[in-house]
């Protein structure tokens, strides 16, 4: 698949390398989730110029330095003693920077925590004292994101304060989404994307996959990813234990609870027999970025009112059905699985279809709020109201219903529910009540 999107991010790595070549050194940080395509997009900023890039494995010290001298060596062309330790290695490297200008790129860079955490220390004195005098283009790159904001956002650490430029790397937007598509599906239907946004989120790697396996219809998209030998039916795990370490299980457990539509803190407790779960969910929001807090929109910060939901769309499917079918994965049952998604997929892709026009809206940058509506009443019912978003122009606001056909939308009773949020939350504002469904794609 060819290299789509993120003109900004290639613009600013630029801009960046000549301020490094022209001026003086400089850090960058490039983060985001496994597979968002952080090293392609470095490798890409990079054009036809040589570069040092040095991939941070899970060996030791001695091996790993062994392999970047020869990676050194090459790229920048020079003499290599042989050095056994990260610290003088980067020496030298700074060193080469005094006359020469280069960029230098080290990937995986939060695993010299498992390695020597005190390199970091070292990085941070050779480059406070070298950083005015050299020319060095460094970009550093990790997929462990609460490591990542840890080495260079927490004021505890030795290289806080340090990166010139911090590049998070988000999903592919709708309308990438679409070109894609476009180009490798001219005929795809709005079920064929609803279906590729919600299996892959748009991240890079897992579209990628699919392209490559000609998968880009609802069912092959389908039968692709519950093959025996894909790579998706194990992913989630690897995603996340890197991130939340030995004691994953207890937040696997909330994760399922939640992709499994128990998402008040009272019922995931619940489905977890009543285990105290405050701390964990704070940390799945606040320091994972997993999972977000939801609250009815214009609410309070402190409203108890509280909805959790798994942020990324990927990772929703997986828990829903991949973890949540793990003893038929483990049987090797995968047409049991694939035959699970299909006859549930018009049910699920509905409520992804909500995350679709929410992620549409933010995009069409016509609205200050974006949110959803819900009011307990007595009994089960719920008084609410998929999407409510208030617009740029003062006291305008659009209530949306949405559903996968029209057909399906009664507007008397959503009228209603449009008039009760009227006299309780938007008195003052004139709302559009729309209806979105798959045609609106």
């Amino acid at each position: 698949m060819k290299f789509y999107n993120r003109e900004l991010e290639l613009e600013k790595l630029r801009n960046m390398r000549e301020l490094s070549y022209s001026d003086h050194s400089r850090l960058t940080v490039v983060t985001g989730r496994r597979r968002i395509g952080k090293t392609s997009l470095i490798i890409n900023s990079m054009g036809d110029d040589p570069f040092v890039y040095l991939f941070v494995g899970r060996k030791n010290e001695a091996s790993l330095c062994t392999s970047f001298c020869k990676e050194i060596s090459s790229k920048l062309n020079v003499f290599m003693p042989s050095i056994n330790s990260f610290q003088e290695l980067f020496l030298f490297l700074l060193q080469q920077g005094e006359t020469k200008k280069f960029t230098l790129v080290i990937d995986e860079f939060q695993e010299f925590f498992n390695i020597n955490p005190s390199i970091y220390s070292d990085i941070q004195n050779y480059w406070d004292q070298y950083r005015k005098k050299t020319n060095i283009n460094f970009i550093v790159s990790g997929s462990i994101y609460s490591l990542m904001v840890k080495i260079f956002q927490n004021y505890h650490e030795p290289l806080f304060g340090r990166a010139d430029m911090l590049l998070k790397l988000n999903p592919f937007s709708i309308s990438v989404l679409k070109q894609i598509m476009g180009d490798y599906h001219p005929k795809y239907t709005n079920d064929d994307l609803l279906a590729l946004y919600a299996f892959t989120g748009g991240i890079p790697k897992y579209i990628e996959l699919l392209v490559d396996a000609k998968a880009l219809t609802v069912k092959k998209i389908i039968h692709a990813i519950c093959d025996s030998d894909s790579p998706f039916k194990d992913e989630g795990k690897h995603l996340l234990i890197d991130e939340f370490g030995k004691h994953y299980g207890t937040y696997f457990s909330i994760l399922d609870a939640i992709s499994n539509g128990r998402n008040t803190q009272p019922e995931i407790a619940a489905s977890l027999g009543d285990k105290s779960i405050g701390g964990q969910l704070n940390k799945l929001v606040d320091t994972y970025e997993v999972i977000k807090k939801m609250r009815p929109i214009l609410s309070k910060k402190g409203s108890q009112t509280v909805r959790y939901e798994i942020s990324d769309i990927f990772l929703r499917f997986w828990f829903r059905y991949f973890e949540g079918n793990r003893t038929l994965i483990e049987m090797n049952q995968f047409e049991l699985v694939e035959q699970i998604i299909l006859e549930d997929y018009t049910t699920y892709s509905g409520k992804i279809l909500e995350e679709y026009f929410k992620q549409q809206l933010i995009e069409s940058k016509q609205f200050i709020n974006i949110g959803s509506y819900w009011e307990a009443k007595k009994g089960s019912e719920q008084n609410e109201i998929d999407i409510v978003a208030l617009k740029i122009e003062k006291n305008k606001a659009v209530a949306i219903e949405v559903k996968r056909q029209r057909k399906e939308f009664k507007p008397e009773y959503f009228d209603k529910k449009v008039q009760h949020l009227k006299n309780k939350v938007l008195p003052k504002y004139d709302i559009e009540q729309i209806c979105l469904c798959l045609d609106d794609m």
